[in-house]
């Protein structure tokens, strides 16, 4: 519970706080974590320069991975600098200022991959199930005005939820759960009644994670009806590859989270070290797994990505001559 004595309220601090268990282990854990940033930020930065060049990868599939790739990005560039200070330099101090920033960008862009990854389904519906109409119905504007749509979503339920925990009186220091600023933990900080800010934080999960997550239930539930109507096998397993790469980014992505907000809110104990551990693997992971599914499902892709590094293996023995 939060100390909340009337001679120590805010301005606030927050302590961060390593891995539980793992704190003897403290070098290991920065290399492990360390090296992860490189490869997400490297994977979905060539998944973003690979459709960039590329023109006729100029297509609604391809446009929407971008769209995931920058939210990967936006994820990973959110929590590298306390992951960093926490790890690296041992500096687990936070403004209240600052973590509710981080918040809100972390948040945003984890709300915004759901999004994201809806649109994506839905395209994968009309493409299956509407292929003589999906080049005038995916137009590249559409698909701008969906990303738009994305962000002003993303950004828009956060907005508030950020001002309801500004609002709140928090002691002096108060020790956090993980190594950068999430919205359930932050609002347990506060000392006073933090109802309306739990029941909006759940309306965010429920509009957004839980109702996205339907969507892209009935969206494939749809996709496999059609599949099923195609006479011809080979047909059926052809548009089903399409959707390989999408099914595992989806589970990889939404298993975890909707279960961990729920122990979040409502389990009153300290969280234990798996659940703890099992939220860093979400938002670490899924931006290090992403690009590397696509690039080995998505034939164009991993062609394009095999002739950039065989195009730099070439160089390099040139230069070495």
């Amino acid at each position: 519970m939060p100390t909340c004595n009337e001679s120590n309220m805010t301005p606030a601090t927050f302590l961060l706080a390593g891995i539980p268990g793992l704190e003897a282990d403290g070098p290991w854990t920065s290399i492990l974590f360390c090296s992860l940033y490189p490869i997400a930020i490297l994977g979905n930065s060539l998944i973003l320069f690979v459709i960039k060049t590329q023109k006729n990868l100029h297509q609604p599939m391809y446009l929407f991975l971008s769209m995931l790739s920058v939210t990967d990005l936006g994820l990973s560039v959110s929590t590298l600098p306390t992951m960093l200070s926490v790890f690296l330099f041992n500096t687990r101090e936070i403004g209240i200022d600052v973590c509710l920033t981080q918040l809100f960008f972390i948040q945003t862009f984890l709300f915004m991959e759901s999004s994201v990854l809806l649109a994506m389904a839905f395209d994968r519906f009309v493409a299956i199930h509407h292929p003589l109409r999906y080049a005038s119905t995916s137009t590249s504007a559409r698909i701008g005005n969906i990303g738009l749509a994305i962000i002003i979503r993303g950004a828009g339920l956060h907005i508030p939820a950020v001002i309801l925990l500004k609002r709140l009186p928090y002691g002096r220091i108060q020790p956090l759960s993980y190594s950068y600023c999430l919205y359930p933990d932050v609002m347990k900080m506060a000392c006073a009644d933090i109802t309306p800010s739990s029941f909006y934080g759940l309306f965010i999960v429920f509009s957004s994670l839980g109702l996205d997550s339907v969507l892209i239930t009935l969206s494939y539930i749809m996709i496999l009806q059609t599949v099923l109507s195609i006479t011809s096998w080979q047909e059926r397993l052809k548009a089903l590859n399409t959707c390989v790469s999408h099914i595992c980014v989806t589970l990889l992505f939404y298993i975890l989270p909707i279960s961990l907000s729920l122990i979040q809110r409502f389990k009153k104990k300290t969280l234990h070290q798996s659940e703890i551990l099992l939220s860093y693997l979400h938002l670490f992971l899924t931006p290090v797994l992403n690009p590397i599914v696509y690039s080995i499902k998505t034939k164009e892709i991993r062609k394009r990505i095999m002739k950039i590094f065989q195009n730099y293996s070439t160089n390099r023995l040139q230069w070495g001559r």
